[in-house]
């Protein structure tokens, strides 16, 4: 299920160090309870959990080492890394683009569906907070209906114009979304709090791997493969009852 663990320390002498205050921005927006809705979104998970496919921690992790490695690292991951270089270039076209790449890898209905409403929710929510020219083209254009308005597109974006580096920002990225994960699967199996708490601490260490990962990355190794879990998505409008959106 895993890919190979790249060891990260050798970015540290080509990234930039958040300052203090890009630090505690990239906390507030990756914080469970930012109004943009991730805690809705099982990313096909429930459908693994009602077939009683995650029943112990261990399933709960291989599952979301699968996620994280074979379908956010070979995917948004990259987008995120190629976005925020294009926002830092001011490169439209290149953002037009990559947003409809966005669209096109995410294969199940669902799984589109929450990357445009999550990103949708996510430039609502942080409009205000930023005052950034180009930002506002990118907000304007999604509210003439002329792009979807993709989560991971805007999210480098906003990381690009906030300064912070597209290292941290995919970083984060990859470790929010495992462990909105953990955090669902307690809801939904359930698990204890021990049990997530448990969970997230080994896969922290599997999101730095990722991030290294992602790096070396570039466009042309977009790719999906992580099909279990695409037609569990595609399965997953279809269960008798669900918790969550996707």
């Amino acid at each position: 299920m895993k890919q190979q663990n790249d060891d990260s320390s050798n970015l540290s002498n080509t990234v930039a160090i958040p300052t203090d205050i890009q630090f505690l921005r990239l906390l507030q927006i990756h914080d469970s309870a930012f109004p943009i809705g991730t805690y809705t979104q099982s990313y096909g998970m429930e459908t693994y959990i009602q077939d009683d496919a995650i029943r112990t921690k261990e399933e709960l992790i291989a599952f979301c080492t699968t996620f994280l490695y074979q379908n956010l690292v070979y995917g948004d991951a990259i987008l995120i890394q190629e976005a925020h270089k294009a926002a830092k270039d001011r490169d439209i076209d290149r953002l037009l683009h990559l947003e409809n790449l966005c669209g096109a890898i995410k294969l199940a209905k669902e799984s589109r569906d929450a990357s445009v409403n999550l990103g949708r929710q996510f430039i609502k929510t942080v409009s205000p907070l930023v005052e950034d020219a180009f930002f506002d083209e990118w907000k304007n254009r999604i509210a003439a209906n002329e792009i979807k308005g993709h989560y991971a597109i805007l999210y480098g974006i906003y990381c690009a114009v906030n300064n912070m580096d597209a290292h941290y920002a995919v970083l984060s990225y990859l470790f929010s979304s495992v462990n909105g994960l953990v955090t669902n699967a307690v809801r939904a199996v359930p698990f204890g709090q021990n049990t997530g708490v448990q969970a997230v601490h080994l896969l922290a260490e599997e999101a730095v791997a990722a991030a290294g990962l992602v790096a070396g990355l570039t466009e042309k190794d977009i790719s999906n493969n992580a099909l279990g879990i695409e037609l569990a998505s595609m399965k997953h409008e279809y269960l008798h009852s669900r918790l969550f959106i996707s």
